[in-house]
C-alpha cells in the first residue's frame, strides 16, 4: 500500500544514497586501519569517551526503541509507557554503572575480545566459554527485528516493495561491516546518535497539539478511543495486564539486559580507566532521551484511533513509520526517517561485529583451528576471511528469518526477538554478577545457573505457563525471563553458599 506522496519518495531516494555514502566514508577510514581479528572487535583506534559513549547509546537504543515498541503503545497505552519509558530504562540504567566497571576491569586484563572469552577465561572453562560462544547465536533474532523495522520505515518511504528493500538493507550493511569492525562503528555510530538526538526530539515535540488542554485533554483522547489506554495495566494485552509484568518483570529485565555483547563490551573500547566516568554520563543521558520516544504511539493511535489506515489494518510493526509518512512534511520526515535509519542501523552494525567475531573467534577457531596456517600473518588473513564468510552466512539467514516475520508475524517481531535475547542474557547474567562481585565462585554455580535460566525461559515461553502469584504468563518473553533469571540467581546463591560451607569445613 502506497501512503508516501512522490516528493517524499524522490527526497528519500536523495537521502538514502547520500547517507550510504556518509557511512561508506567513516567504514573505509576505519577499514584502512584493521590488521587482524583483534583490531576488528575492540578496535586501535583512540576515541574519545563521550563518543564511545554516544555509541553505547545508539547501539543500546534501537531500533526496538525508535520503530517497533511504539507500535505496543499505540496498541496498549500508558501501561506500556509506564514499563518501556521509565522502569526498565532506569533499572538498565543502575545496572550499567554497576557492571560495567567489573566487566571493563576483567575484560582488559585477559584482552578479551568477546563475551564468551570472558566467560571462558574468568571461570577457566574453555566449555564454558564455547557454550556462550553457541548462545550467541540466539542474537540473531535481534538483527531479525532491526531488519524487519528498516524494511518497514523505508519500504513506506520509497514506496518499494518489503522484499526488495530487506535485501538491499541486508547487502549494504553486512557488505560495509564485512571490512568496518569497531573502528569504524564508533564512528558511525557517533554520528547516527547525533542525528538521534535530533529525531527523539522532534518526535517527542509532534504531539504538542494533542496537549492544548493540558495532560488531562490528551488522556481524555485516548479513553474517548479505549478507556484501556489510559489505565496503569491493561488486561487486553499481553505484556503489561498487571503489576508484576509492568514492574517487577520490567525491572530484572532492565538490570539483566545489559548483559549484551555488544552492550557491555562498548566499555572495552576506551583506553584507560579515567574515561568510564565521561563514557556512562553521556551515554546515560542521552539513552534516557531516547527511551521516551516510544510516547509517540500516544500520538500515533490519536492519528490512527482504529488502528487502520485507507481502511487497511495497522500492523503493530508498521505504526510509526505510518505515522512519520502521514505526521511530518516532506523535509522534516525525511530527518525522522534518517533517525529511525540511525536507531536500526547504528545497533545492527553492533550486533554483526560481535555475533560474527564470537563464531569467528569462540567457536570456529577452538574447534577447527589446527586447519589453519601455522604461520602467524597467513593465519591472522585467514581470520579475517573466515569473519567476512560468518557475515555473508549470517546475512542469508537474516534475510529467510527476516522476511518470515514481515509476512506471518506473531502480532511483532518485537515478541520473536524477546525471546531470543532474553534467553541469551537470562543465561548471563548470573555468571557476570557472580565473577564480578564473589570470589571464588565455582563453575559449578555458574554453569547450572546459565542452563536453568535457559530451560526455565523456554519452558514457560512455549508452555504459555502461568505465574502462580499473577495473571501473567509465559506468552510475554519479559515474564519467562524475569523467572528464569530469579530461579538462576537463587539456584546459583545455594551452590555458592553450600559450596563456601565444605571449604570452611
Amino acid at each position: 500500500m502506497d501512503i508516501a506522496s512522490k516528493e517524499l519518495v524522490t527526497a528519500g531516494w536523495v537521502l538514502v544514497i547520500a547517507y550510504s555514502a556518509v557511512i561508506l566514508y567513516f567504514v573505509i577510514r576505519g577499514a584502512i586501519k584493521i590488521k587482524n581479528i583483534n583490531d576488528y572487535a575492540i578496535g586501535n583506534v583512540s576515541f574519545s569517551p563521550i563518543a564511545v559513549g554516544l555509541a553505547l547509546a545508539a547501539s543500546m537504543t534501537s531500533a526496538a526503541t525508535f520503530i517497533i515498541n511504539p507500535g505496543f503503545i499505540a496498541f496498549y497505552g500508558i501501561s506500556g509507557v509506564i514499563s518501556y519509558a521509565f522502569v526498565m530504562p532506569v533499572a538498565a540504567m543502575i545496572s550499567l554503572v554497576v557492571l560495567t566497571k567489573g566487566f571493563r576491569e576483567h575484560g582488559s586484563n585477559v584482552k578479551a575480545l568477546t563475551m564468551a572469552q570472558w566467560m571462558g577465561t574468568r571461570y577457566e572453562s574453555k566449555g564454558y566459554g564455547l557454550f556462550f560462544a553457541f548462545l550467541s547465536l540466539l542474537l540473531i533474532t535481534f538483527i531479525v527485528l532491526i531488519c524487519v523495522g528498516l524494511t518497514q520505515v523505508l519500504a513506506r518511504t520509497l514506496n518499494v516493495n518489503e522484499l526488495t528493500i530487506l535485501i538491499g538493507i541486508v547487502v549494504f550493511i553486512f557488505g560495509y561491516m564485512m571490512f568496518g569492525g569497531a573502528n569504524s562503528m564508533v564512528y558511525t555510530n557517533t554520528v547516527q546518535a547525533i542525528i538521534m538526538i535530533v529525531v527523539a526530539f522532534i518526535l517527542l515535540g509532534s504531539g504538542y497539539k494533542h496537549f492544548s488542554d493540558g495532560i488531562h485533554g490528551f488522556l481524555d483522547k485516548l479513553a474517548a478511543i479505549d478507556p484501556k489506554l489510559t489505565q496503569i495495566t491493561n488486561e487486553s494485552s499481553f505484556l503489561f495486564r498487571d503489576y508484576f509484568e509492568i514492574i517487577f518483570a520490567q525491572i530484572v529485565i532492565g538490570v539483566a539486559i545489559v548483559c549484551q555483547p555488544h552492550i557491555i563490551t562498548k566499555s572495552l573500547l576506551l583506553k584507560t580507566d579515567k574515561d568510564v566516568n565521561k563514557y556512562l554520563i553521556s551515554g546515560i543521558l542521552v539513552q534516557m532521551l531516547f527511551f521516551l520516544v516510544v510516547i509517540t504511539g500516544l500520538y500515533a493511535r490519536i492519528d490512527f484511533p482504529d488502528l487502520t489506515i485507507n481502511g487497511a489494518p495497522l500492523k503493530l510493526d508498521g505504526v510509526i513509520s505510518a505515522y512519520v509518512v502521514k505526521e511530518f512534511p516532506v523535509y522534516v520526515g525525511l530527518i525522522v526517517v534518517m533517525g529511525l535509519i540511525s536507531a536500526g542501523i547504528s545497533t545492527l552494525e553492533g550486533l554483526i561485529q560481535s555475533v560474527s567475531t564470537s563464531i569467528t573467534a569462540d567457536i570456529i577457531k577452538p574447534l577447527f583451528g589446527k586447519y589453519l596456517p601455522k604461520d602467524e600473518k597467513k593465519k591472522v588473513r585467514s581470520m579475517i576471511v573466515i569473519n567476512r564468510v560468518v557475515i555473508i552466512v549470517i546475512a542469508i539467514i537474516s534475510i529467510v528469518l527476516s522476511y518470515d516475520q514481515i509476512v506471518n508475524p506473531n502480532l511483532s517481531v518485537g515478541i520473536f526477538a524477546q525471546n531470543g535475547v532474553y534467553a541469551y542474557f537470562s543465561a548471563a547474567f548470573v555468571p557476570i554478577l557472580f565473577g564480578m562481585f564473589l570470589k571464588n565462585t565455582p563453575k559449578s554455580a555458574v554453569i547450572t545457573a546459565s542452563l536453568v535460566a535457559i530451560f526455565v525461559h523456554f519452558a514457560f515461553f512455549y508452555g504459555n505457563l502461568k505465574v502462580p502469584f499473577s495473571i501473567a504468563t509465559g506468552q510475554n518473553p519479559g515474564v519467562s525471563a524475569s523467572i528464569a533469571i530469579s530461579l538462576s540467581v537463587i539456584v546459583a546463591s545455594i551452590i555458592y553458599l553450600f559450596n563456601r560451607r565444605k571449604v570452611n569445613e
